[in-house]
């Protein structure tokens, strides 16, 4: 038997070990005891019950996935786990702005003047404004900012802008207080609103410690609250990954865990004062991070009857198609979930420039969660969504007698498949550049970032003895040629792997190719049970998942979904690609959202071994390049250089896009190196959770350098800060120099 203190209102708990539990403190403790585990289904659970009130509800928890230590309520965190259905919640009032699910999803940005300076503000806001913003954020560091605000808004409601304006606050209480009484909007930072700034340090803390440091919070917090009460104000509760406060991270780690607790600690204090005008975010500049943050968030509320809207973001998620589809995999996963209310897509880019990329996230998720876009009922026992565990599909094995190695068709760390048309294969050498592989003499070599497959939906005539030369080159660096049945049948290229349908292989058209030919099935996802049953006598070097681009009511997440439950629940271990194909004519922004969307939703849970991505007018390299940029910002195959870089704001201490520019000019040929670029220490050491180097704006025309999380550099001038940056490296033993160009 286990006995630990926990909140009335239950937050969750985490076992730390057979004997004893870690557990949520609260303002208001209750005492817990008898966690029993007990049989559920298939699976043991945990049953909660409070010995104080025998007779109340108990709550059922489950370990995260087996073994784990995070206990998780059983209640699902979203409305359907086989269609997107929009979550309930109740509506939030910014201004004259309605935030919630009987409401748009809302699109917002932040601007990067300086507050001071009102009449360049007033301009950039209007600017965002007229791009078709719904709200927009000003950061407010102090009192001569806070100052500003009252007449920014003034002159903005004086130019008819009515836009509601939501001020941005780290460290400043006081200040908080002051713009309450113009701004429509407060966001807080639980992570430094009222504890000190984070030193990283591991703290040991008693039960009485812990209920101190909570009254202190509820006594700066409160009178902000009422304020926003008395004025009609609404409120923002943003947690932030790498700004947790050294007390939640002594008790939950740097996790999505004590991101949920450190919000929680705030609304019980709103909810305690009858304030309920507010919403919810927690954002991190990892999407896998972001997305279990925001999942657990929403089944703790699904326990505590709670239903305040969402704001979703990715922070710091960088510039460029690297920006957009960090976005999209975050936000767009749990749009895909139902979830979020409002979003901002964050770019090292002018504010006004992340509107339309907003714009078009916000867009998919309103169209999915009308259209219920879904898959028929089904039960799922395998998908972890709450802790990352990757399902890895069975590489590709040699087998004996085969003429060419197969091992490396896919890649350990995911794998990119690219399309080929029969023109390409007329300039074999450009085609080879194109793959991204090396060339010696003419003859193509794999590379870090080379296409590991391709697929070749017509196959060159047998005379054709250029162009079967070139694939049987590829095919002989262990690259995978792709083919339909037919084609292989018609005119057979040896070694080729063969494209099956489940009713080609019902009906055995397979055997007439030759012995040993090697298979690749594709496949829905959707298909009834006794369909799927084929593959159990299947011997398939990996399965392409594809639903038709014109399917207007099938969702490709869920349907994938469906399988790899299909799969787990059959011990079937074939490598999955995701198979996109996009129309023509399409926006790059909606190629490089759809696909972060409906490959990232899927990826971040650990389904998946790659990516196919298809468009008929897209650039070859453009689609090779979103295609490794989504395996990336998956947290799997590492390419390039990582940058976690935040968008920049008032308190950017230089200038980010320009800066941002040079580094990235100089460093980008490091795959396995993350690099922070910030422009203030708010988004400083915090922020950077994931860098291994930072560069950070100390003061005006310095730069402080940081290796993690430590300063190893200070008042850095900006002119030397770049090479500065690159001896550490340098230092550190994660510098090569930039290949030469042949």
């Amino acid at each position: 038997m286990a006995t630990g203190a926990v909140p009335a209102s239950f937050t969750g708990l985490k076992s730390r070990d057979h004997r004893g539990l870690g557990f949520g403190k609260s303002s208001d403790f209750v005492r817990v005891s008898d966690l029993q585990r007990v049989k559920f289904g298939r699976s043991k659970v945990a049953v909660i019950r409070n010995s104080n009130n025998p007779g109340s509800e108990t709550v059922e928890l489950k370990p995260a996935s087996e073994g784990s230590p995070l206990l998780v309520p059983r209640q699902k965190y979203c409305e359907s786990i086989h269609k997107t259905v929009r979550r309930k919640t109740r509506t939030v009032m910014v201004g004259n702005v309605a935030l919630g699910s009987e409401h748009p999803i809302r699109i917002q940005t932040m601007t990067t003047t300086d507050t001071k300076d009102i009449a360049g503000t007033v301009e950039q806001v209007m600017r965002i404004a007229d791009q078709g913003a719904d709200l927009v954020r000003i950061t407010v560091q102090g009192r001569k900012e806070a100052d500003a605000c009252f007449e920014i808004k003034n002159s903005l409601v004086q130019k008819n802008y009515n836009i509601p304006l939501v001020a941005d606050i780290h460290f400043a209480p006081p200040v908080a207080m002051r713009v309450a009484e113009c701004f429509d909007k407060i966001r807080v930072n639980p992570g430094n609103f009222a504890d000190r700034r984070a030193q990283f340090e591991q703290l040991e803390y008693t039960d009485d410690d812990y209920q101190k440091e909570l009254e202190h919070i509820e006594k700066v917090f409160s009178p902000l609250v009422e304020k926003c009460k008395k004025y009609g104000r609404a409120m923002r509760i943003g947690t932030n990954h790498g700004s947790l406060s050294d007390r939640i991270m002594s008790y939950y780690g740097d996790s999505p865990r004590g991101m949920v607790e450190s919000a929680f600690e705030y609304a019980r204090i709103c909810r305690k004062l009858d304030f309920h005008n507010f919403v919810f975010s927690m954002k991190a500049s990892n999407p896998v991070i972001m997305v279990q943050a925001y999942r657990l968030l929403v089944a703790e509320m699904n326990v505590l009857g709670w239903d305040y809207p969402l704001h979703l973001g990715v922070t710091e998620a960088g510039e460029g198609e690297d920006g957009r589809m960090k976005s999209a995999i975050g936000i767009g996963t749990l749009l895909m979930d139902g979830l979020g209310d409002t979003i901002r897509v964050s770019l090292t880019e002018p504010p006004e420039e992340e509107i339309d990329p907003c714009r078009r996230l916000a867009n998919l998720g309103m169209k999915t969660a009308e259209l219920q876009k879904g898959v028929a009922p089904f039960e799922e026992k395998n998908r972890h969504y709450f802790d990352f565990q990757r399902r890895s599909g069975q590489l590709p094995v040699q087998k004996e007698g085969e003429e060419v190695d197969y091992r490396g068709v896919l890649h350990r760390d995911g794998s990119v498949l690219m399309s080929v048309s029969l023109d390409q294969l007329k300039s074999p050498e450009l085609l080879y550049k194109s793959l991204a592989a090396k060339l010696i003499v003419g003859m193509p070599f794999k590379d870090l970032a080379t296409v590991d497959s391709i697929l070749l939906r017509e196959l060159p005539s047998q005379d054709d003895k250029d162009a079967r030369l070139a694939l049987k080159r590829l095919i002989d660096v262990s690259m995978g040629v792709i083919t339909p049945l037919s084609e292989q049948l018609t005119k057979p290229l040896p070694n080729a792997l063969a494209m099956v349908t489940l009713k080609e292989l019902s009906s055995g058209a397979h055997q007439l190719l030759p012995e040993g030919t090697r298979l690749v099935v594709s496949l829905r996802g959707d298909e009834p049970q006794e369909e799927l049953e084929i593959l159990k006598t299947t011997d398939a070097t990996m399965i392409l998942h594809h639903i038709p681009y014109s399917d207007e009511k099938t969702s490709r997440v869920h349907a994938a979904r469906r399988l790899f439950e299909y799969l787990s629940e059959n011990s079937l271990d074939f490598p999955v690609i995701h198979h996109i194909e996009f129309p023509k004519g399409i926006h790059r922004d909606d190629l490089v959202i759809g696909a972060g969307t409906n490959a990232g939703a899927l990826l971040v849970d650990g389904l998946g071994d790659g990516i196919l991505l298809e468009s008929p007018d897209q650039e070859f390299e453009f689609l090779r390049n979103t295609s490794f940029n989504l395996l990336q910002g998956c947290r799997m195959r590492n390419t390039k250089t990582e940058y976690v870089s935040c968008p920049s704001c008032g308190r950017t201490l230089f200038d980010l896009q320009e800066i941002s520019a040079e580094i990235r000019d100089r460093t980008s040929h490091l795959p396995g190196v993350s690099i922070a670029i910030m422009g203030c220490i708010v988004n400083g050491p915090g922020e950077m959770a994931d860098a291994d180097f930072g560069y950070v704006g100390g003061a005006p025309g310095k730069i402080d350098l940081y290796v993690g999380k430590t300063v190893v550099k200070r008042g850095i001038a900006m002119e030397q800060a770049t090479d500065a940056l690159i001896e550490l490296i340098k230092e550190h033993g994660r510098w090569v120099d930039p290949p030469v160009e042949e």
